[in-house]
């Protein structure tokens, strides 16, 4: 199906800023509302946006499905990575004071990182659901 020249061109010009937008929601987290989960939706929903407009089949070029579950793990890992971090230093599992010989500075650090890794798995999680349902129906073989 041959989406028409007017989405196309609005998809261009709005995608990238969805996907800027969805950086700002992370990166201001730490200062007022926002964080890894409101990011990692928003990023989500730029690429569901470009695969309405530019099809499935493009989009699992621009973000393949082997990407998509990397995000699935390396997100939970970097969580994950930070507790360990925390234990490793002498503190608790996710104890961020520790990460920093500052504990200000560490607690900033250790909030980054758990919502950088937050943001990558709920990105992922949503693509792969997405993939998951737009695909239904689509390969040979498929019994419903």
């Amino acid at each position: 199906m041959e989406s028409s020249l007017v989405l196309r061109v609005v998809g261009k010009l709005l995608i990238p800023f969805i996907l800027l937008f969805a950086l700002y929601v992370q990166f201001h987290g730490d200062f007022g509302p926002g964080g890894g989960f409101q990011a990692g939706t928003i990023f989500a929903a730029g690429i569901v946006f470009y695969a309405l407009i530019f099809g499935l089949d493009k989009t699992r070029q621009v973000v393949p499905d082997r990407l998509v579950e990397t995000m699935l793990a390396a997100g939970v890992l970097l969580y994950a990575g930070v507790g360990v971090a925390g234990l490793l230093l002498g503190g608790n599992f996710l104890d961020y004071f520790v990460l920093d010989q500052d504990p200000i500075h560490g607690q900033h650090r250790g909030i980054f990182w758990v919502e950088a890794g937050v943001a990558i798995t709920v990105c992922g999680v949503m693509l792969k659901i997405f993939y998951m349902f737009a695909s239904r129906g689509q390969s040979e073989g498929n019994e419903e």
